[in-house]
């Protein structure tokens, strides 16, 4: 009979193909990639420092799974908070984070690195519930502890003030009420020789990608109707009846105006273009022209003092300086931090080289504003300095993201990522660091884990956020020649 743990419960409920490969046929799922395991990584952070809430707590190893079971057993006649106790019950298996004594039961406590509770918590400890109790435990009260968004740290992590617990019992128990079934249902599943034939659904994507998407859809297009923008609904409703291409939309089919352009796109194979939009956004620049580019990293645990949990921190910029002129060869400047704490430095650095009057070109400029907005906080003296460059700020980001224009080939997104090849031909796919996410972690595992080749991680970073710059350059440049 399979083993149906609280992981694979979670993945039957997204998924019923997912549930019956990662049981039967587990080498199908793919290893974690570098992001989802610096997200583990970050979860065993913020439980270990969850356990400091709990003195005398016993640590119960997971080393191995028969092991961890005996001595989880053995553990409970000491009355003591228990850390990773694992408890079988025929055929689930459960491990808690926390299981607290109260008054002759056990109450449960989930340690999640989120800022708020979901569904998909509740479900997991309905579950723990579930096989705990089937496992002869007396259990009491149900309870998550999560992150508290609003903490900000000011010396060494106070966990009381860094965690909040919240009681869900009630929910968990409208949950419970089902768990007999669903595992049974579920187990059912496993034991099927083959697995279920199963066509995608929003479940894909929620509460997470799933693992197998990326085989499970490969049947589409790029043509596809989910790249429609903010589809939402709208892209399974066409999917079920049958159409699967943008360009395959009958015109009774009421789209909102930007996704009406797409479909237009589709069907002629034509550029869309407004172009007295893009020249009014053009007359707003002002030269010289600056374009920036900031490359951050985040952390569930605030590693410096005045950071709340996930803020954004500075560690590198890219700045192109142009004139107006088309062709010229302009000036590149770099800020790349040395110290685990470069935030200072990035400013004193940028101000260097800002100038006073220009515009600033920059993609997506309330992440560039919002990074701004907290070094001003911290750093008071260049509060007058920051809200000066805050006005010169243009996005780049409006031609797109407003529709003036479109290219089929930005399959219905307005990321740089996607704009760049299609406006200008242009790449990141030859770049060793090609997305901003490995670019975070790098920098993190090289100024915090004493990360290996740092030499050539830095030239990467370097060459990673400098297309950033240059490539906004280079749109701005296509636009021009179409327009002007």
């Amino acid at each position: 009979m399979p083993l149906l743990t609280k992981s694979k419960y979670l993945y039957g409920l997204q998924c019923p193909k997912l549930l019956w490969v990662a049981i039967n046929d587990k080498d199908k799922l793919p290893e974690p990639d570098a992001a989802t395991q610096a997200l583990f990584d970050s979860g065993h952070e913020v439980g270990n420092l969850a356990k400091k809430l709990f003195p005398g707590g016993v640590d119960i190893p997971t080393s191995t799974f028969m092991g961890n079971i005996k001595k989880s057993k053995a553990r409970l006649r000491l009355r003591k908070p228990l850390f990773e106790a694992g408890f079988m019950a025929k055929d689930v298996f459960a491990r808690a984070d926390i299981l607290n004594p109260v008054d002759g039961a056990w109450d449960i406590i989930e340690v999640k690195s989120s800022t708020k509770v979901k569904d998909i918590n509740l479900h997991d400890l309905s579950f723990q519930k579930y096989c705990y109790m089937r496992a002869g435990l007396k259990i009491g009260r149900c309870f998550l502890m999560y992150i508290n968004r609003e903490y900000v740290r000011n010396g060494p992590i106070d966990p009381k003030e860094f965690f909040i617990i919240e009681d869900v019992t009630d929910k968990v128990l409208e949950l419970f009420k089902d768990v007999s079934e669903r595992v049974e249902g579920m187990l059912k599943i496993a034991s099927r020789k083959e697995h279920l034939d199963v066509d995608i659904t929003p479940k894909c994507s929620d509460p997470y990608d799933c693992a197998l998407k990326s085989g499970c859809w490969s049947h589409l297009s790029s043509d596809n109707v989910f790249n429609l923008y903010r589809g939402g609904e709208k892209c399974f409703s066409l999917y079920n009846s049958g159409v699967k291409e943008i360009k395959d939309i009958p015109d009774s089919f009421k789209l909102n105006d930007k996704q009406e352009i797409q479909r237009k796109c589709a069907k002629s194979g034509e550029v869309y273009l407004e172009k007295d939009k893009i020249k009014e956004f053009l007359s707003k620049l002002t030269k010289p022209l600056y374009y920036l580019d900031f490359e951050t990293f985040s952390t569930a645990i605030p590693l410096l003092d005045g950071l709340k949990p996930y803020e954004q921190v500075p560690f590198q910029f890219s700045l192109h300086v142009f004139q107006f002129s088309l062709n010229e060869e302009g000036k590149h400047h770099s800020f790349l931090g040395k110290e685990k704490d470069s935030r200072l430095e990035f400013l004193i650095s940028l101000k260097k080289v800002l100038g006073s009057s220009g515009s600033i070109v920059v993609y997506n400029a309330s992440f560039e504003k919002n990074v701004l907005l907290k070094l001003a906080v911290v750093f008071p003296e260049y509060k007058e300095w920051v809200d000066s460059v805050i006005l010169r700020l243009v996005d780049l980001l409006e031609v797109f993201r407003s529709f003036y224009y479109y290219n089929c080939e930005q399959e219905g997104s307005a990321s740089i990522k996607k704009v760049l090849p299609a406006v200008t031909g242009n790449s990141y796919s030859e770049l060793n660091i090609n997305n901003g996410k490995d670019a975070s972690l790098l920098f993190f595992e090289i100024m915090f884990k004493d990360g290996k080749k740092k030499d050539k991680i830095r030239k990467d970073l370097e060459e990673y956020c400098g297309l950033d710059t240059l490539g906004m350059k280079l749109i701005l440049d296509e636009l021009k020649e179409i327009v002007l």
